[in-house]
């Protein structure tokens, strides 16, 4: 069992802030492993807060820039309001359907299908964008709200939180570097939700004997791993265009599918 949380924790450092689906890949590498109970599904969603803490660290500057109420641009209140706006839809969204999305679409065949339709979304995203805008400075009310209503399409596993997000700011006329670096902000007060509501639902699975220390390990490894996932990534966003990870999606989600119809991997 600690190799299984070792590898989900890799998984979930390396996937959570590039767009190719973190929540799709543990899946995926949970049915491969034979990890796929009721513990399973929570660890796959509080391990994430490894992640998250990660970033918070790594951009420890803008979220300290939450208090300052005296600088203009992505600062103080102005921060705040827009961070708000892009996490409602989700919230909303998710509240609503996180019952139905657990019971329902955390199986590899739904993750392949957003695997496939997320890398073709973000290959017209990157088709269609214009870039001209650079920095976070840039953002407005109206912009973070609809980066959030795109933010709510990653409720489908295998979507990709990271790659919707992006993928919306891109539309919107960001260029990679900024639209990357507001989706690992924004994601932050999400995934608090997101886990803390998991948590609650499922206390007594998580906190059972020896379970604590597997999140543990879990959420280390996450973090570790993490810290160094979002430098590269935003080195390799300078140089080349959200197609490769798009490619590499849509071959991903073909192969499961493949797998599936050969009985290789259950379809749950």
């Amino acid at each position: 069992m600690l190799f299984k949380v070792i590898v989900l924790g890799l998984v979930e450092g390396l996937t959570e802030f590039i767009p190719v689906s973190s929540t799709g890949h543990l899946i995926l590498v949970g049915n491969v492993l034979k990890f796929t109970d009721q513990f399973a599904d929570s660890f796959s969603v509080i391990i994430q807060l490894g992640a998250i803490l990660a970033v918070v660290i790594l951009y420890r500057r803008i979220f300290l820039g939450l208090f300052n109420f005296k600088q203009p641009g992505f600062y103080g209140k102005r921060e705040i309001l827009l961070l708000f706006l892009t996490s409602v839809p989700a919230l909303m969204f998710g509240a609503l359907l996180h019952g139905w999305i657990k019971n329902y679409l955390f199986s590899v065949l739904t993750v392949s299908i957003a695997l496939i339709l997320g890398g073709v979304g973000m290959i017209l995203a990157e088709k269609f964008s214009r870039k001209d805008k650079d920095t976070l400075d840039q953002i407005t009310y109206k912009h973070a709200l609809l980066i959030g209503l795109f933010q709510s399409i990653s409720l489908f596993p295998g979507m990709s939180r990271a790659a919707s997000t992006i993928s919306g700011g891109l539309v919107l006329g960001y260029d990679r570097k900024i639209a990357a670096q507001y989706s690992f902000i924004a994601a932050v007060p999400i995934m608090f939700a997101a886990c803390g509501y998991d948590a609650l639902q499922n206390w007594e699975v998580l906190t059972a004997k020896g379970n604590l220390l597997l999140l543990g390990v879990g959420f280390a490894v996450s973090f570790v791993v993490a810290l160094a996932a979002v430098k590269v990534f935003i080195e390799i966003l300078k140089r080349w265009s959200l197609t490769s990870f798009a490619i590499y999606r849509i071959i991903l989600g073909f192969l499961m599918i493949f797998l599936l119809l050969g009985g290789y991997v259950s379809i749950n």
